[in-house]
């Protein structure tokens, strides 16, 4: 890694509330290579591993730490709806009440996560305790409750949202416009741009008006993404990715996969991710490597740690069976947020193994 890059690396992971990057923190320990003879998870059923899964969710959400609560809840709010779960229920008989106790956290971002998470969901039995969220005490969970109750609404545009991009606070204006984005208003794509343009932006305020230019599906934001993904900065290519894994478009593809080669195993992983949630597994041997070689080259605990959870993350894109067997290893991981990956992964597996049953 170069000096530049020492200075500004910041690695995206789970949680997307403030902003769309956060530094991975805690210890993990090596992962060895399965052995390719015998299938480790030969001996632990879909719902086993569901099981596992389940336990570490509902861990984290009641945990006292708000980052591994803000964590969990956005991963509740990702987990697809299939036959995979019947065996425990919905997600909302799961985890969802847990996460509506959550609306009432000390945490701002806590607090803000949830109701994200109730209207990403659709958890309409949360409605009355978002709409009293309208009178939070903190403007950007007020904008949280606004963009909820436009999602249980059916999509309804957030004129709070529009005025938030106007404003001065740089927290609240970041936080709009991933919002903005996520809701699908494309009305507010001049503001968006504008944001980027204005010199008073900060860093938080252009990262997350671009990703939401791209999840809106407009392509003029193309060239700014190509931009980044070829920055000196591990931070900018990595948020280059994720937005062009939010276009979705045939050109971003092509464009995620040069970004297999990247110098960092963890811009690589980030690539792989973005792939297999396009519908491309030509990333499965950047995640194999990874774990069984990049994971053992890392310098200290936090290093390794960032690498089995973006693994995590991006074998609950792939899903092949190689890169499955990971999965009950790396539930057992020392670091939480490892952990709270492989759980989301092992969701999104099972639900793909579940369908058309």
């Amino acid at each position: 890694m170069t000096k530049p890059e020492e200075n500004k690396f910041v690695i995206t992971c789970i949680i997307l509330f403030a902003s769309p990057l956060i530094l991975i923190c805690g210890c993990a320990p090596n992962i060895s290579r399965p052995n390719t003879g015998v299938d480790i998870a030969s001996n632990l059923s879909v719902d086993n591993l569901d099981a596992q899964a389940t336990r570490i969710i509902q861990q984290a959400l009641a945990g006292s730490e708000p980052q591994v609560r803000a964590n969990a809840i956005e991963i509740v709010s990702t987990i697809p709806i299939s036959r995979a779960r019947n065996s425990f229920g919905s997600a909302g008989d799961r985890f969802m009440p847990e996460v509506r106790r959550l609306l009432k956290d000390e945490f701002v971002p806590v607090r803000f996560g949830a109701t994200v998470a109730i209207g990403d969901t659709g958890y309409s039995p949360a409605k009355s305790d978002v709409t009293q969220l309208l009178k939070d005490e903190d403007y950007n969970v007020r904008l949280a409750a606004s963009y909820a109750i436009s999602k249980l609404n059916h999509g309804t545009p957030v004129e709070q949202l529009h005025t938030a991009m106007s404003g001065t606070n740089q927290q609240v204006r970041a936080n709009a416009a991933f919002l903005l984005g996520r809701i699908g208003d494309r009305t507010a794509l001049p503001l968006l741009y504008q944001a980027i343009r204005d010199e008073a932006s900060d860093d938080r305020v252009r990262l997350n008006s671009i990703e939401a230019i791209a999840r809106l599906g407009d392509e003029r934001i193309y060239q700014k993404l190509w931009a980044m993904l070829i920055s000196a900065y591990a931070d900018d290519r990595v948020c280059g990715i994720r937005a062009m894994g939010a276009l979705g478009s045939t050109q971003a593809g092509e464009a995620i996969l040069t970004m297999l080669k990247d110098d960092l195993p963890e811009v690589r992983l980030v690539a792989a991710e973005q792939l297999g949630m396009l519908g491309d597994a030509a990333g499965e041997k950047v995640v194999l490597d990874a774990l069984t070689q990049d994971v053992a080259a890392a310098t200290d605990q936090e290093g390794r740690a960032r690498i089995h959870s973006l693994a995590a993350l991006a074998i609950g894109q792939i899903r092949t069976p190689t890169l499955k067997k990971f999965l009950p290893e790396l539930l057992k991981n020392e670091s939480q947020f490892v952990r709270l990956a492989a759980a989301k992964a092992v969701f999104q597996c099972s639900a793909r193994e579940n369908m058309g049953r």
